[in-house]
C-alpha cells in the first residue's frame, strides 16, 4: 500500500520550483497514486532553457579535474543512497527490485566513467608539412563544449539512461535540461537532489517534466539548445530529427534484437537461462531484449523444450518483492497492445507454447513458435515479455532473416566455429555483434547505438562526449 503521496517540483536554476499544473503518477503494478508530478508549461520550459543557456560559459570554464570531482561526488552520493534509488525505480517503473539494484549499480559506474573521461577530452597534432605550403606551420585540434544539451529519456532505465546523457554532458562542460519519461520522473528528481549537493553552477542542471509533445518540441526547436540526446521510439526520434535543424542529434531508437543459435552449440543451463533472462528481464521492456531467436533445425526442438522449462521457473508478482522476476508492464494499455499482437500472430498460424495471457497488470512471459516474419511480434519492436523461436536450415538463412528488418541495434550469435562468428560479425547489419552471448549484453563505456531505424550516433561515455563537443582547429604560422 502507498502511504505517502509526494508533490514534486520542477528543478530550474538550482531551485525547486512550484509548477502551475500537476498530474497524478500511478504505480504500474498496483495502479495506486504514488506522486503528483509537475506538468511544465511553455513558460517553465523557457525558464529552464534560459537558465541553462546563461550557465554555459561558467560551465565551460570549469577545469576538467573539477568536473571530474563533481561527477565522482555524484557517483559516491548515489552509491550511498543506492537502496533508496532502487526502491524508487521499482515503484515508478515496476522494475523488479533485484533488477533495479543492478541498474543503480550500473549507474554509479556510468558516472564514474564520466568522471574519468572528463580528464581525457583531448585533440591531436596535425603534421602541416604533409602538403605543399605547410612548412613552418603548427596545427592542432581541441574540443569545446557544444552548449545547452537537452536530454530526453525513456522509462525503461530511468537512472542509467539518464546518466548516459547527463554524465557525458557535464563531463564535457555543458549545461543540461533533462526531460524524463512521464512515467518515471521520480528517478530524475532524485538525481536532482544529488546534483544539488555536488556544487554545479546555478542553472547548469534543470529538470522539466510533463507532456512529451509540449516539452520535447520546445527543447528540440529552441535555437539556444545545441544538442539533443534522445532515447525512445523510432517514430518520435525521426520527428525530432526532422525538427532539429542543424542541431547535433543522437537518437537511440527501437529494435527487435535477435540471437542466432548454431547447430554446434551445447544448450547448457547457462545458455538457456541467459536467453530467458535476455527475453524477459524487466518484462522485455529493453531496447536490446531478445525478441527473435533463430536456431538451427537440428537443435530447434531441444531449445524450445528447455526454454519453456526455464521460463516457467520465473516468479511473477510485485516489483518490490525480493522473489519477483517479472512484474507489471509500464501501463495497462501496453498489456492490451501486447495481447493484441499475440492474437494477431496466432491468427496467422503462430503457436503460443507458454504464456500468452495477462494476470492483471502483468503479461505472462510468452514464447511463440511458427511466427511469420511479417507479424508485429517479429518485425516491430514488441517491448514486452514475448519472444519468437524460428527454425532455420543454415547460418546464412539466419543472418538473412536477422537483417530482414528495419532495425539494427545489436545481435547475438552462439557458435563454436570462429569462422562462422567472424562471418556473422561482418554480415549482420547492426551496431553491435555479441558472440557467444545475447544481444542484451551492454557495458556502459562501450560504444552503443544502431543502424537503420535503430538510430544515429553512439552513446557510451567517450563516444557521447565526442557528440557533445565541437572540434576546433588551430593553425600557427611560424614563417
Amino acid at each position: 500500500m502507498i502511504t505517502t503521496v509526494n508533490k514534486k517540483k520542477l528543478y530550474i536554476n538550482g531551485q525547486w520550483v512550484e509548477a502551475a499544473q500537476y498530474e497524478e503518477l500511478k504505480s504500474p503494478y498496483s495502479l495506486e497514486t504514488i506522486a503528483h508530478i509537475p506538468m511544465a508549461t511553455d513558460d517553465e520550459v523557457e525558464a529552464a532553457i534560459r537558465t541553462a543557456y546563461a550557465a554555459r560559459e561558467e560551465m565551460a570554464a570549469i577545469p576538467a579535474y573539477k568536473r571530474a570531482e563533481m561527477l565522482e561526488k555524484l557517483a559516491s552520493l548515489l552509491n550511498e543512497r543506492s537502496e533508496e534509488a532502487s526502491q524508487i525505480i521499482a515503484l515508478e517503473a515496476a522494475k523488479p527490485i533485484k533488477t533495479a539494484r543492478l541498474e543503480v549499480a550500473r549507474t554509479v559506474q556510468t558516472y564514474k566513467f564520466a568522471a574519468e573521461e572528463a580528464k581525457r577530452i583531448g585533440g591531436e597534432y596535425i603534421p602541416t608539412d604533409a602538403a605543399p605550403g605547410g612548412e613552418n606551420r603548427i596545427a592542432y585540434t581541441f574540443r569545446e563544449p557544444v552548449g545547452v544539451v537537452a536530454a530526453i529519456t525513456p522509462f525503461n532505465f530511468p537512472m542509467n539512461l539518464v546518466a548516459h546523457k547527463v554524465g557525458p554532458a557535464l563531463a564535457a562542460g555543458n549545461p543540461v535540461v533533462l526531460k524524463p519519461a512521464t512515467q518515471t520522473p521520480l528517478s530524475a528528481y532524485f538525481l536532482g537532489e544529488l546534483l544539488h549537493e555536488v556544487g554545479l553552477p546555478q542553472g547548469a542542471f534543470n529538470i522539466v517534466t510533463g507532456n512529451g509533445a509540449r516539452v520535447g518540441d520546445k527543447l528540440v526547436t529552441d535555437e539556444r539548445v545545441k544538442k539533443i540526446s534522445f532515447t525512445g521510439s523510432a517514430a518520435v526520434g525521426i520527428g525530432i530529427r526532422n525538427k532539429a535543424g542543424l542541431k547535433k542529434v543522437t537518437l537511440e531508437l527501437g529494435s527487435n534484437a535477435a540471437v542466432i543459435i548454431d547447430d554446434n552449440v551445447e544448450l547448457t543451463e547457462a545458455v538457456i537461462s541467459r536467453i530467458v533472462s535476455g527475453a524477459f528481464s524487466f518484462q522485455g521492456q529493453v531496447c536490446i531484449s531478445v525478441q527473435r531467436i533463430y536456431v538451427h533445425e537440428s537443435r530447434y526442438e531441444e531449445l524450445v523444450e528447455k526454454l519453456i522449462a526455464e521460463t516457467k521457473k520465473l516468479n511473477l508478482g510485485n516489483s518490490l518483492e525480493e522473489a519477483t522476476d517479472v512484474s507489471a508492464m509500464i501501463s495497462p494499455r501496453e498489456v492490451e497492445r501486447s495481447l493484441q499482437w499475440i492474437e494477431e500472430a496466432k491468427a496467422a498460424g503462430a503457436e503460443v507454447v507458454t504464456g500468452g495471457k495477462a494476470q492483471d497488470t502483468i503479461l505472462q512471459p510468452t514464447i511463440l513458435t511458427n511466427v511469420h516474419p511479417s507479424q508485429k511480434v517479429s518485425c516491430q519492436e514488441v517491448f514486452a515479455p514475448i519472444v519468437s523461436v524460428v527454425k532455420v536450415a543454415s547460418m546464412d538463412e539466419a543472418i538473412e532473416q536477422v537483417n530482414d528488418s528495419k532495425y539494427g541495434l545489436q545481435a547475438g550469435i552462439y557458435t563454436t566455429n570462429i569462422n562462422t562468428a567472424l562471418n556473422a560479425s561482418k554480415r549482420l547489419q547492426v551496431g553491435g555483434v555479441v558472440i557467444n552471448d545475447i544481444p542484451t549484453y551492454r557495458v556502459d563505456h562501450f560504444p552503443y547505438g544502431g543502424v537503420k531505424e535503430s538510430g544515429v550516433g553512439r552513446e557510451g561515455l567517450k563516444y557521447a562526449i565526442e557528440e557533445m563537443t565541437e572540434l576546433k582547429l588551430v593553425i600557427i604560422n611560424q614563417n
